[in-house]
């Protein structure tokens, strides 16, 4: 039975709270907001940025206003390879030139959806799910593994950050309006009975794609021409290449050596998922994630760092997160103090009621052993220098536990038994999933 509010209980609410403390707690909240008044300093001052294993790495990346951090943080994996193999610590890849292909990569795969449920009517959860967001900025790792192997690597120096790579939400709006409109082109002339002229209208749509995203991002090259200083100041000229003859030729194309470890316990453990509605490249690398316990994430984490490699991961980084200091802390902010409220959702059900998920990904690159055991964690960020210290976060171990989701680590850190469940057949989840 529905029940309205009163001015009754609202007088007993106002009752309820007017008293010195309250007030003090208001002033302070409304004059400088929740987070400033709850901030818990006593948190802060015991996390220092000393840690008993680094990768060494240097300058970080700015993805500025983009959600290109899943590309950043995979295409950071690869330099600290060429690093380490060259050395050469602060060179960097062309983002630009695979953010390119993967809008028109993610336009095609979008069409090819359309056509395929075309039958179904647009209210459909699946169709609907397609058409609320065409082409997205999100990513995974099997997403940037794919445009890496189909279309290789570019230095920064060879096709520098676009103006709208940096700033995406114009560009998109843009694009996903012209897709939306494409999509029920297509759809009418799937009822029609006409695949074979969707088909071809798809074929049109996508040259006109082409030209969107060449216009707004410049066309990648074709050919470079590889020059670098190394960290010992000797110069090296290797001639000119084409992009995928630079990954072959200077990459151990191991990207299949690589699982994504997730922690969703609203999901059963040791468990293979897919998630084919994330995709980007038909045919390349199918999005698969292995859920296990978040103890397997560290171990593997840990095993892979000791071994000088870093570590693309995924978490909830807007959770319990400084982000100009460069904290992720739990009980950073005592916002449950401020309000006089507990609120105290475990992972499992911040999962199933949607209050957290996978938001960001960066780079692990250190983590700080004590007695064997992880106290916390050094983070390369692709938010530039100005935040954090020059660029790189600090997460506790505690935050690693709660908000930390995914870690794609090499199979020869996992158990066999888990080896085996990665490589068999996944269940697929839908586009609503809480892993998705």
């Amino acid at each position: 039975m529905d029940k309205e509010l009163t001015f009754k209980e609202i007088k007993q609410y106002q009752a309820a709270y007017r008293n010195t403390e309250n007030k003090v707690k208001e002033r302070a909240s409304s004059k400088s907001g929740v987070r400033v008044a709850s901030y818990n300093a006593a948190v802060s001052n015991q996390i220092n940025r000393t840690f008993s294993i680094e990768v060494p790495t240097d300058n970080v990346t700015d993805q500025k206003q983009s959600g290109r951090c899943w590309l950043f943080a995979g295409l950071n994996v690869l330099r600290h390879q060429f690093a380490k193999k060259y050395h050469v610590k602060n060179f960097t890849f062309s983002q630009n030139h695979l953010f390119f292909w993967d809008r028109l990569e993610r336009a095609n795969i979008f069409l090819n959806h359309i056509i395929d449920t075309a039958d179904k009517p647009l209210d459909d959860r699946y169709v609907q799910s397609y058409l609320s967001s065409p082409v997205s900025d999100g990513g995974q790792w099997h997403m940037a593994i794919s445009l890496i192997r189909k279309y290789g690597l570019l230095p920064s120096y060879a096709h520098e950050e676009s103006f709208s790579a940096n700033n995406t939400a114009t560009f998109n709006g843009y694009l996903n309006n012209k897709m939306r409109e494409n999509a029920l082109v297509l759809r009418k002339l799937v009822a029609a009975g006409d695949k074979a002229a969707a088909m071809a209208k798809k074929e049109e749509f996508l040259a006109e794609v082409y030209r969107m995203v060449a216009i707004a991002f410049g066309e990648p090259a074709d050919q470079f021409v590889l020059e670098y200083q190394d960290d010992d100041g000797k110069y090296h000229n290797d001639g000119q290449m084409s992009p995928q003859d630079f990954f072959k030729n200077y990459f151990e194309d191991d990207l299949d050596d690589y699982v994504v470890l997730f922690n969703a316990p609203d999901h059963e453990y040791d468990k293979l998922y897919g998630l084919p509605f994330e995709d980007n490249v038909e045919n390349g690398s199918p999005v698969r994630f292995l859920n296990t316990k978040i103890e397997v994430l560290k171990d593997a984490a840990i095993k892979q760092l000791q071994a000088g490699e870093t570590i693309w991961f995924g978490c909830d980084v807007g959770k319990e997160s400084d982000r100009q200091a460069g904290i992720l802390a739990t009980d950073l902010y005592a916002t449950d103090e401020l309000f006089g409220i507990n609120t105290k959702l475990n992972k499992e059900e911040r999962l199933l009621t949607r209050a957290s998920g996978s938001t960001h990904a960066m780079t692990l690159v250190g983590v700080d052993l004590v007695d064997g055991q992880p106290t916390k964690w050094k983070i390369e960020n692709s938010w530039g220098t100005k935040v954090g210290d020059k660029g790189y976060f600090v997460m506790t171990d505690k935050w690693f536990d709660e908000y930390l989701f995914k870690v794609v680590v090499k199979k020869q850190y996992l158990p066999e038994s888990l080896v085996k469940i990665s490589e068999g057949d996944a269940t697929d989840v839908a586009p609503w999933d809480s892993m998705a």
